[in-house]
């Protein structure tokens, strides 16, 4: 049975412990200075509540760092005489690499760096996970993305590929809901209640995701599906067409990319 170990607790941390506690190969360890969080994991989902990071550390196999990417350094600084080629440490914070961590770790332990997004907190993420580290064992770079792949859909991608990712994926969700917010002010703005336009829009993007994801045809045909000849839809889409819609959302993703690099290089 592996051990896995969490180095904070929050939204993204107790989501994916709440989605690895179903696993009977595991055992979870946790740490956080929220005290009342840890007592739920550990009442609810059977965590093992340790006293502190380093004590974490010594007593798992795989280290996920769930902390803010600001408080990265001085934990690993704090943990890395526990660390070695026998550990693997799992970093979910965001912006760090994989040299970064390493180098803040001691460069003794291998690295995996992974990205979720905030769906993961409903079991419903998409994770990117890097396994670029070339002292990652086979086993490792096998049991990481199985661990995972309950959460939701787990990409593997090269680091290269993570400002992309972040720009499209990681940032995507607040896309989504700037537009279902859109689309809520457009119907209280024609007559609908506040209370109905929002279970409405709600249920509109949960069936249209799934006609997506379960249909044989391309969301291209599937748009084509509602947009009639001279009617209502075509209009509204010729509108979205005219306004460059389309194209000032490609813009926003590449800035939100370029945004991710500029991050990534300070």
């Amino acid at each position: 049975m592996k051990k896995i170990g969490f180095i904070g607790v929050g939204n993204m941390g107790s989501a994916i412990i709440r989605g690895m506690a179903v696993r009977d190969d595991v055992e979870i360890h946790g740490t956080d200075l929220n005290a009342e969080v840890i007592a739920t994991l550990e009442n609810e989902y059977g965590l093992k509540a340790q006293p502190d990071a380093k004590a974490l550390a010594e007593a798992v196999d795989y280290v996920v760092l769930a902390v803010k990417p600001q408080h990265a350094s001085k934990v690993l600084e704090s943990i890395s005489p526990a660390l070695g080629p026998d550990k693997c440490l799992v970093s979910i914070c965001a912006g760090l690499t994989v040299d970064t961590l390493r180098e803040m770790s001691g460069q003794e332990c291998p690295v995996v760096r992974i990205m979720p997004n905030t769906p993961a907190m409903v079991g419903e993420g998409v994770f990117a996970i890097c396994l670029d580290d070339e002292q990652l064992s086979d086993e490792s770079k096998s049991f990481i993305p199985e661990i995972f792949d309950g959460l939701g859909l787990v990409k593997v991608l090269s680091e290269k590929q993570f400002d992309a990712f972040t720009a499209v994926i990681g940032s995507g969700p607040a896309y989504v809901f700037y537009f279902m917010e859109a689309l809520m002010e457009a119907g209280v703005n024609l007559g609908l209640t506040r209370q109905e336009s929002t279970e409405m829009v709600e249920a509109l993007f949960s069936g249209s995701s799934r006609l997506a994801k379960e249909s044989d045809h391309h969301v291209s045909q599937l748009r084509e599906m509602v947009s009639s000849p001279a009617g209502t839809t075509i209009k509204a889409l010729l509108h979205l067409d005219r306004t460059a819609t389309r194209g000032n959302i490609v813009d926003a993703v590449t800035e939100s990319y370029l945004r991710s690099i500029e991050l990534g290089s300070k």
